[in-house]
């Protein structure tokens, strides 16, 4: 039987699975995507900031943020509408977060494939998910400890491109995430606690962006671990 999950939160202990798409929708997730779209090569995933500079040697960029704005010193914050002008052809991308830097390495140890997903790329996430096993988790980040609204809504439409693919969903996680995506995308992800604080910050356009379905087919893949950083591509 093909099965699908959902975890709402990255636990101490995530149980075993094939393959595990991890997802924090505003915006870790979302601007890694759109990095890959901007040409970066390679984006190294970091669960802090000072593991991001130390790894910074060769000319790579430093992506991130602090309360959602980008870190002193650092070339980007993280925001997929900014990964979107970038011009960054053949360059390297260092990237960490509150949320969903930390969550990736959390799956890193749990499952033998890791994807990254947001709405943006859910349709490719999904397919590429599905080829890759039978047994398939949907990691949400959340937000500093607690269940993300934005991150469940996404893991739901997740989990649908996997229910119509042959997938069972499994247990209450994937249940709620997939009542809770039969609603429009802008407005839950707009009620979320991640999308109010960027709207405090007078970043509420990114919110707009993460909530575009299907934008890009570039669904980032754990290749390999390099120092503390997991290298996507």
């Amino acid at each position: 039987m093909k099965k699908v999950r959902v975890f709402p939160l990255p636990s101490e202990a995530l149980p075993q699975a094939e393959v595990m798409l991890v997802v924090d929708v505003i915006r870790a997730t979302s601007t890694a995507v759109m990095f890959l779209e901007a040409g970066a090569q390679a984006l190294w995933l970091t669960a802090g900031l000072e593991p991001a500079r130390a790894l910074k040697q060769n000319g790579e960029l430093l992506a991130g943020e602090v309360g959602g704005l980008r870190p002193e010193g650092f070339d980007f914050g993280n925001s997929p509408r900014e990964a979107a002008l970038a011009e960054l052809t053949g360059r390297t991308v260092i990237h960490a977060t509150t949320n969903g830097t930390k969550a990736a390495h959390k799956a890193a140890g749990a499952a033998r494939e890791v994807l990254l997903a947001s709405l943006l790329n859910a349709p490719a996430a999904t397919q590429l998910a599905g080829r890759l096993g039978s047994d398939v988790a949907i990691l949400c980040a959340g937000k500093e400890g607690q269940v993300g609204m934005d991150d469940l809504y996404t893991a739901g439409v997740l989990a649908q491109g996997l229910l119509a693919e042959g997938f069972e969903p499994v247990g209450d996680g994937v249940q709620m995430a997939l009542h809770l995506a039969q609603k429009p995308a802008l407005p839950v992800l707009k009620a979320s606690e991640a999308a109010l604080a960027l709207v405090h910050e007078g970043l509420g356009q990114d919110v707009d962006f993460c909530a575009q379905l299907g934008l890009s087919e570039r669904v980032p893949r754990l290749l390999e671990r390099r120092g503390a950083a997991l290298v996507f591509a």
